[in-house]
This record gives C-alpha cells, structure tokens and sequence, in this order.
C-alpha cells in the first residue's frame, strides 16, 4: 500500500509498527535465556546432570541460531524482492506463531524445532524495519528514526525478565510473546510501503540478488565492514553477560548472580544507548564519531569490569549496565549496513549484517573456549580479556575503513559487475 503522502514524522506508523516489532523479536530472542532452567525442568531434563543440561541448552540455542541464519538470508532476499512491508509482517507472523507453540512443547526436540522456526522469524523483522523507515525519513530524521525503533525495541529484554518474575510460568511467557506479535498484524493497514521500493521495483534490475555482494570488489569489502563494526555487541551480551555467575565467581567468590537479571540490566542499559547516539550522530554530523564515542565507553568498561571495579553483586550488575550502555550502537551499525547499498540489494543487508554478526558468536567462542581455555589453559577472566581485545581491535580496524554514510543519498541502485 502506497500513501497518498508519505508521513517523514519520526512518530510517523512505519516507526511505531518496526519499534513495537522489534519490542516483541527482542522479548522472543532472549527469552530462552531468562526461563532456560524452568523450562528444560518442566521438560524432565535432569537438573542435576549438569552435562545433561548442557547439551538441552546447547541443541535448543543452536537451532534458534541455525534458523536466525537461515532467515537472515530469505528475509534479506524477500525483502528486495517482495518489498520491506512484507518481510516486516510476515517475519512478525512466523515468530509470534512459532512464540506461541513454544508454549505447549513437550520435549526437548520439540522445544528446539520451535525455535528454529521462530529463528527464521527472528532474522527479518530489524533488517526490514530500519530498512523501511531509513527509506522513508528524510537524511537528516533516519538516524535518530532508527535509534528510536531499536532503542525501544531493546526494551522488550526488560520485558521478558519481568514476564517471567511476575508470572513464574515459563510456557504463558511464550504464549503472551506470541498474542503480543499477531496483535501488530492488526496495524499493517497504517503502514505504506517505502517509496523507493515501489519505484524500483518497476524497474529492469536485478532485486535481492545476494550474490551481488560477492561479485562486486567494493562491495564485498562494504559487506564485510558493515559486520565487522558490531562484533562487540555479542562479545558483551553472548560471552560477558551471559557467563556474568561464572566470572562473579572467579572475581571476588561466593555471590547470587542472576544471569537473567544481568541480561535485564544490560538490555535496558543498550535501549538507552540505542536511543542516546541517533541524537549523538545527529550532533556530529557522523554516524563513525559516535560509533566511536561508544567503542571509548566500551573500552571504559571493560577496564571496570576486569581491572577491580567488581568486587561485589552490586558492582557486577553496575558493570552489565556499563557494557550494556557502551554497545547500544546496535541501530547505528544496522542503519550503516542500510545506508551502504543501493535501493535493491538495501534489505538484504541490512537484514543479513546483523544476523552474521549474531552468527559471529561461535568464532568468539572458539577463541574464548577452545582455544584460550582448553589450548592455551588460561582462567576465564583471562581468556575473556583476550578474546575480547582481539574482537576490539578487529572492530576499530573495520570501522576506520567503513564509509561514512550520514549525509548519504538512499535513492541509488546496485549495478551487476564482476570481480576482475
């Protein structure tokens, strides 16, 4: 559907619908996490058999990833091909549905073959958001559009920890997560679809082709600098966050670390960073100065984290918030990704850039575990400092290579070349 006179308010629908999306794919996406010991119990997975859990815990996470990489490619191509409003719902459908069977699992397998398919969900909704509003706010509104549907969106953390707290009932989690995502379909009727788009697609050149991205020297080495700028994002939620019990042990000792509630605190922490640096960006005048603001909070922190500022349970939740903060350039990196392509590859990057660097975290592990832990034998707090010294250093080389995209025209296509 196509509006008589496309809204560039920052309130405008197309906002609202991506942000109250992004809001419920953030709910879904962490909530395994929150309720993951509840519900492998109430699946009959022996809580005491800690190498049991392990592997219930392993197969259910791995297939949600497995379906966010799979998804991340389809949305990506459809979005080109069918348009962003159709990713945008219908990525919102398959996962809410997939949400809300969650709710009557009653084995370990089912559970994982629930969240493959709300993976595949999971993966297009962000990418077809910031791909929609960035085509459908002037230059000078995008930055800020997008910071407020992710900075928004990310507080969909908060609301699945306290879901589960008020209602210590893992399974109606779910099924309130899927009633909450069919219930935005009904707003699909204020949305239009991006101008640009529709003008495009009228047009005689290939759409969605992903296979662009590799045949095209500048533009594989765009591709591969739009991921490399979000690596720390997953180093802190998936390495830092995640494993906040393991290294309050081995910081200061005997402690009540609630991994879920560390995931709280940080979420709500990068929903305001998410928000803060669209107006940062929109001060400088470049979306690299505060990108690179926020790698110098992120550096601060992490110098808190391992340098002695934990000494307590307090300070350790004090430092996920820290972490947290420093890493919400989450919609900046994605609004990168969108700026640095033509009309008809932009949704495909931008959906499939975020969900590589979600794929990115394995390779951390494989530095993190295998090779400093199980190789070299070194501590957790150490491997944890190398691991992420070496993702930050890939990062800042990414980013001072990266484009600047701030003031950059949308309204271009990708030509068809190849390689020399």
């Amino acid at each position: 559907m196509i509006a008589k006179s496309q809204n560039t308010s920052l309130l405008n629908p197309a906002v609202i619908v991506a942000a109250l999306g992004y809001f419920v794919d953030i709910y879904d996406l962490l909530l395994f996490t929150i309720v993951r010991e509840p519900s492998l119990s109430g699946l009959s997975v022996n809580m005491g058999d800690k190498q049991s859990v392990m592997m219930a815990s392993t197969q259910v996470i791995n297939w949600q990833m497995w379906g966010m990489l799979i998804g991340g490619i389809l949305w990506g191509v459809l979005g080109d091909k069918k348009g962003r409003l159709s990713v945008l719902f219908g990525s919102i459908l398959i996962y809410s549905t997939a949400n809300f069977l969650t709710g009557y699992v009653q084995t370990v397998d089912q559970y994982a073959y629930a969240r493959f398919a709300a993976g595949i969900g999971l993966a297009g909704e962000l990418g077809a958001g910031i791909t929609l509003v960035s085509e459908l706010l002037p230059k000078n509104k995008r930055g800020i559009g997008t910071s407020l549907v992710a900075g928004f969106g990310l507080f969909g953390a908060v609301a699945a920890y306290f879901t589960f707290h008020y209602t210590a009932d893992w399974r109606l989690c779910y099924k309130i997560g899927g009633a909450l995502g069919l219930s935005l379909l009904l707003l699909r009727i204020t949305v239009a679809e991006s101008g640009m788009f529709e003008h495009v697609k009228s047009q005689a050149v290939q759409r969605g082709n992903i296979l662009m991205f590799f045949t095209n020297r500048n533009r594989l080495r765009k591709y591969i600098l739009a991921i490399l700028i979000g690596l720390p994002t997953w180093y802190v939620i998936g390495i830092l966050v995640n494993l906040s019990n393991r290294f309050a042990t081995e910081l200061y000792g005997e402690n009540h670390i609630d991994s879920g509630r560390s995931i709280m605190y940080a979420y709500a922490a990068i929903a305001i960073g998410d928000i803060l640096i669209g107006f940062v960006s929109q001060w400088f005048q470049s979306r690299k100065k505060a990108l690179y603001l926020f790698y110098s909070f992120a550096i601060l922190s992490g110098i808190f984290f391992f340098g002695g500022g934990v000494k307590d349970d307090t300070t350790l939740y004090l430092a996920c918030a820290m972490l947290g903060f420093s890493t919400g350039f989450w919609a900046i990196f994605v609004t990168m990704g969108a700026e640095q392509f033509g009309t008809n590859l932009r949704a495909t990057a931008a959906t499939t850039i975020p969900n590589m660097v979600r794929g990115s975290l394995p390779l951390m592990n494989l530095l993190f575990v295998s090779l400093f832990q199980n190789s070299w034998h070194l501590s957790l707090v150490q491997s944890a400092i190398w691991t992420g010294m070496i993702v930050m250093s890939i990062t800042l080389i990414g980013a001072y290579f990266s484009e600047e995209t701030f003031d950059k025209d949308l309204n271009y296509l990708e030509v068809e070349e190849t390689l020399p």
